[in-house]
């Protein structure tokens, strides 16, 4: 962690504590060039994986195409919003519990296929 004062490479953590939510840690740091203080907070970055498609272009996740693609298949079906927000947030984190890097389009593709299947036959047949 460099100094935000010097510049300075070399720190010493004071004090860590953890913060209210328990989504990321606060650490007290002191520069042992300019022996100034500051403080630095730590936080898990989730990454989506990159969506490979069978032309083999890698694109970033979309969660907006994602949700396009559930409003199409659904279009004047009877479903809840809350529904689809809810299968749009299991194959979000299907998707997060993979661990990969990289996915192909068809796997993401037979997630919704998935998940529309619980909400509604007809919108199921209409994405596949």
């Amino acid at each position: 962690m460099k100094c935000p004062f010097c510049k300075g490479e070399k720190t010493q953590v004071v004090d860590t504590r953890e913060s209210e939510d328990g989504d990321s840690i606060r650490r007290r740091r002191r520069c042992l060039t300019c022996d100034k203080r500051f403080t630095t907070y730590e936080m898990v970055e989730l990454r989506m994986p990159q969506v490979v498609k069978q032309n083999g272009m890698r694109s970033e996740f979309d969660e907006e195409k994602l949700r396009t693609s559930f409003k199409r298949a659904l279009h004047k079906r009877p479903v809840s919003a809350e529904l689809v927000e809810a299968a749009i947030d299991n194959v979000t984190q299907k998707l997060h519990a993979l661990g990969e890097r990289e996915i192909g389009s068809r796997q993401v593709g037979e997630m919704v296929m998935k998940e529309l299947l619980k909400l509604d036959k007809v919108a199921y047949i209409r994405f596949a």
